[in-house]
């Protein structure tokens, strides 16, 4: 894949996310919600900078076993159940994102939630990638 990241200098400058990706590739791979869950099926991590490491890591490890990488990501949405408390880790969330993912930024949102599916989830990530 070829993604071009568009960061118009009329827009504010993003911090972890790009305004726009502009994707070229020949496979389009749509990845399903992941929260923290161990391969038990539960949900592990009892704060959120812990669920959202496994959340991603779920995430990538589904994108991988679809042949992409985290470069390949042309967007994730972040669906929290307390945006609050996600701005308080952002730093954290951010270190974590660039250790597992780099820093080819795909284009995001964060978005709160009343819940997600397990009660116990804190965090749930999804997105599409687009492959060469």
């Amino acid at each position: 894949m070829t993604a071009e990241r568009v960061n118009p200098p009329e827009l504010s400058p993003p911090a972890g996310f790009s305004h726009a990706v502009v994707a070229t590739g020949t496979r389009v791979v749509f990845l399903a919600g992941q929260t923290a869950l161990d391969t038990g099926g539960k949900v592990t991590g009892d704060t959120l900078p812990a669920q959202f490491e496994r959340a991603l890591t779920n995430l990538l490890t589904a994108l991988r076993a679809a042949g992409g990488t985290p470069a390949d990501l042309a967007r994730v949405t972040v669906y929290a159940t307390d945006v609050a408390a996600y701005r308080v880790h952002a730093a954290e969330l951010g270190r974590t994102w660039r250790e597992l993912a780099g820093r080819d930024y795909p284009a995001m949102a964060v978005v709160e939630v009343v819940r997600l599916w397990d009660e116990r989830a804190l965090v749930e990530l999804d997105g599409f990638a687009v492959l060469p």
